[in-house]
C-alpha cells in the first residue's frame, strides 16, 4: 500500500524527490505517513480536501482486499 500512494503522491506534487512514504503498525492498524515539500502540500490536499480524501478511498479500497485496516496521515 505504501507504494500505492508513493506514486500517486509523486503523480500529483512538482518535487517528486520529496515524496516519502512511510508505515507503522498502532493499536492494531497500519498508519501510513505522507510527507511532501512544503510548496507542494495543497496539491496533495487539494481544494477542501478532496484530493486527499481521494487518495484516502483509494488505501481504504485496497486495504479491504487484503483484510486490513489502514489509515493515510498527511505529515507537515
Amino acid at each position: 500500500m505504501t507504494r500505492l500512494v508513493e506514486v500517486i503522491a509523486k503523480a500529483l506534487v512538482e518535487d517528486p524527490d520529496a515524496v516519502q512514504v512511510t508505515e507503522t503498525e498502532k493499536d492494531g492498524q497500519t498508519v501510513i505517513e505522507l510527507r511532501v515539500a512544503d510548496k507542494d502540500m495543497g496539491k496533495v490536499i487539494g481544494k477542501q480536501g478532496r484530493i486527499a480524501k481521494a487518495i484516502r478511498t483509494l488505501v481504504k479500497a485496497d486495504a479491504t482486499k487484503h483484510d486490513k485496516h489502514v489509515v493515510l496521515e498527511i505529515v507537515d
